[in-house]
């Protein structure tokens, strides 16, 4: 069961938000990665395809793509013990010499 890879309106979901941390600073800086929160069922190719349609102005060339699935920590809520939601990270490796900026970025005009 093969999703399609170039479904326009689901690439532009895939990716949710930009995910910034220390250690994701650090890793942005030492080896040309940058770190988002995207959806639980996205695939790696849709990961890249999205980045790269995202960024297709800059011309943007993803390298790698990793996926970390997150488990949502417990939480007291009053008396009751709750759980947050489990989300999906992914880490993308960006070609040398080229760089993701985020300044002037708009999701790009829909169909």
């Amino acid at each position: 069961m093969s999703k399609q890879v170039n479904n326009y309106e689901r690439l532009m979901n895939v990716i949710q938000a930009p995910y910034i941390s220390e250690k994701g600073t650090f890793i942005g800086e030492a080896h040309n990665q940058t770190i988002f929160r995207v959806l639980k069922n996205a695939t790696k190719k849709e990961i890249k395809a999205a980045v790269e349609l995202l960024w297709k102005d800059q011309k943007i060339e993803v390298k790698k793509v990793q996926t970390i699935n997150v488990k949502g920590k417990q939480k007291r809520f009053g008396r009751l013990m709750g759980r947050r939601n489990n989300w999906k990270k992914a880490i993308v490796s960006i070609k040398e010499g080229q760089e993701l900026t985020f300044t002037n970025l708009t999701k790009a005009e829909g169909k």
